[in-house]
C-alpha cells in the first residue's frame, strides 16, 4: 500500500518496475491488471504504459465503458502483455469470454480508495475470484481512511505500507484560498475572478451533473468559453473536451468529481471549488489537478454560509486552516443570503432577485397579493367553467318550465345522468325531482336509465 501527494509520479512508481519485471518475456494473456476508478484515468495509465515501455517488446490495451466493445476484443485476441480497465467493463469481457485473467501476476489498484468504496467493492471481489491466488497486488492513492486500510486488509498478506508524505495531504506547491460569498452570488463571483484575473485555464468542481450544465449555460452566457464533462456525457464528447482543455483551446471546464481521481493536465494553474464536496477527502483529489510536477497552482473555494460545515471538515483533515480571502463588492451578507423571518416566508435571499410568490398564497401581501389572486381565479381549468356554467342552466331550469327543454341543457343532460347514475339518488338532478314529485312512466323502448 502506497500513499502519496497528487502529482507526485505515482503512476511511474508501479508502472516502471511492472515493465521491468515483465519485459524478459512477452505472451499473448495479460499478465498484468491495473483497475481504474474512471474511463479517463484508465486511459490516461495506459498512454503513460505506452510511453514508459515503447521500447519494450510489451503490448498493453485500454478497456472501459462508453465506447464499442469490439476494438478491445481485437487488441485482446492479438494478445496483451498489460491490461487497464474499469471494473464494470472487464466483467463484460469476462462473461463474453474474450479475456483470460488466469495467469495475472501483478494486480494494481490505482486510486484505491475509490476502488474499494462501495461504489465497486462487489466488483472488485468478483474479479479477485477470477485471479490466480499467488500474485502480487499494489494499491496507490493520495488518501487511505482508516476504512480503507482495514478493507484493504482483507486480500492483503502482510502489506508494506509506504506514506510518502502526511497522510490526506495535498501539494505543498497549491496555495489554497476560501472566498466568502452568499450561495446566490457564487456564479457571478467566478465571474468576475475569472475575467478581473484574466484566468486562461480554469477548472471548476461542482457537486451535481445538473448544477454542471446550469453553471457552464451561465459562464457562456457571460462570454466565457466554457465546456462541461460528467457521467451522463458520453465517452467522445468526453474525451474531446478534455483533450480540448489541455490544448488551452477551452477556457473553463466545468466537471463533476468524475475528473478529480488521478488526471493530469500538464501545468493547470486554477482549480475551483464552486460547490465544496462532502467527502473531505475529494477536496484532495480536486485540488491536486493543479501544482503537478513542480509546477505551481491555486485551489479557489467560494464559501457560503450553508458550506462553513464542510468547510470545517476540509480543514480538520488538512489539520490547518485556509485562509479566508472576501472579494471587494462580494461581501457576505450578515445573514448568510437568508432573509429573517419576520420578513415573510417568500422573502429572496438577500443578494439576489425577488422571485414571484408561489399561487395560491397571496394573502398579506397587499394590492400586488390581490392582483395575482384575481389572475389565479381567472385560470382555473376548463372543467371547472363548464361545471360552472351546468350549474347556472340547472338553476334556470329548475325555476323556468319553459327552459326545460333539453336542447338548453345539453351539458346538464350529459354531465348530472352521468352523476346520477354514479351516486345513485343523491345528485343535484334526482334532488329536484323529488322536490318537484314523481314523473310519470315513460313507455317506449327506451328507459330513463338508459336515456
Amino acid at each position: 500500500m502506497a500513499a502519496a501527494q497528487t502529482g507526485t509520479g505515482k503512476t511511474a512508481g508501479f508502472a516502471l518496475p511492472m515493465l521491468q519485471r515483465l519485459a524478459p518475456q512477452r505472451g499473448l494473456t495479460p499478465r498484468a491488471l491495473i483497475l481504474a476508478p474512471t474511463r479517463e484515468l484508465a486511459a490516461q495509465v495506459e498512454e503513460a504504459i505506452r510511453a514508459y515501455g515503447k521500447y519494450l517488446p510489451l503490448r498493453s490495451a485500454a478497456i472501459y465503458g462508453g465506447v464499442s466493445i469490439v476494438p478491445q476484443v481485437k487488441a485482446l485476441r492479438t494478445g496483451v502483455d498489460v491490461v487497464v480497465a474499469t471494473p464494470g467493463r472487464l466483467l463484460d469481457h469476462v462473461q463474453q469470454r474474450t479475456i483470460e485473467l488466469s495467469r495475472i501476476e501483478i494486480l494494481v489498484l490505482d486510486e484505491a480508495d475509490r476502488m474499494l468504496d462501495l461504489g465497486f467493492i462487489a466488483d472488485i471481489r468478483r474479479i479477485l475470484g477470477l485471479l490466480p491466488a499467488k500474485r502480487q497486488n499494489l494499491l496507490f492513492s493520495a488518501t487511505f481512511s482508516d476504512e480503507i486500510r482495514a478493507l484493504a486488509g482483507s486480500f492483503l498478506h502482510a502489506p508494506a505500507v509506504i506514506d510518502a508524505a502526511t497522510r490526506n495531504a495535498p501539494p505543498d506547491l497549491v496555495a489554497q484560498v476560501a472566498h466568502p460569498v452568499d450561495s446566490g452570488r457564487k456564479r457571478e463571483l467566478l465571474a468576475h475572478l475569472i475575467t478581473a484575473g484574466d484566468w486562461s485555464q480554469v477548472l471548476v468542481f461542482t457537486r451535481t451533473k445538473h448544477g454542471a450544465n446550469r453553471l457552464a449555460q451561465q459562464l457562456a452566457r457571460d462570454g466565457i468559453e466554457t465546456d462541461v464533462i460528467h457521467g451522463n456525457k458520453s465517452q467522445s464528447r468526453r474525451t474531446r473536451s478534455l483533450a480540448d482543455f489541455k490544448r488551452g483551446e477551452m477556457r473553463v471546464l466545468v466537471a463533476t468529481d468524475i475528473a478529480a481521481r488521478g488526471l493530469d493536465i500538464e501545468e493547470l494553474p486554477h482549480v475551483v471549488n464552486f460547490d465544496l464536496p462532502h467527502v473531505p477527502e475529494d477536496y484532495v483529489h480536486r485540488i491536486g489537478r493543479t501544482g503537478r510536477a513542480g509546477s505551481r497552482g491555486e485551489a479557489v473555494s467560494l464559501v457560503s454560509a450553508e458550506d462553513q460545515g464542510l468547510m470545517e471538515g476540509i480543514e480538520r483533515l488538512l489539520r490547518r486552516r485556509v485562509e479566508r480571502r472576501v472579494i471587494a463588492g462580494f461581501e457576505p451578507s450578515p445573514l448568510g443570503g437568508r432573509r429573517p423571518p419576520e420578513l415573510g416566508e417568500h422573502a429572496a435571499p438577500l443578494g439576489r432577485r425577488r422571485e414571484t410568490p408561489p399561487r395560491g398564497r397571496s394573502g398579506g401581501q397587499g394590492l400586488a397579493g390581490q392582483r395575482r389572486s384575481k389572475s389565479q381565479r381567472s385560470q382555473v381549468t376548463q372543467s371547472a367553467k363548464q361545471g360552472s356554467r351546468d350549474a347556472d342552466a340547472l338553476t334556470r331550469w329548475e325555476r323556468d318550465p319553459a327552459s326545460r327543454m333539453t336542447q338548453h341543457l345539453p351539458g346538464v343532460r350529459k354531465q348530472t345522468e352521468s352523476k346520477d347514475m354514479s351516486r345513485g339518488t343523491d345528485g343535484p338532478r334526482a334532488a329536484s325531482a323529488r322536490q318537484r314529485g314523481p314523473r310519470p312512466r315513460l313507455t317506449g323502448s327506451r328507459s330513463t336509465h338508459n336515456r
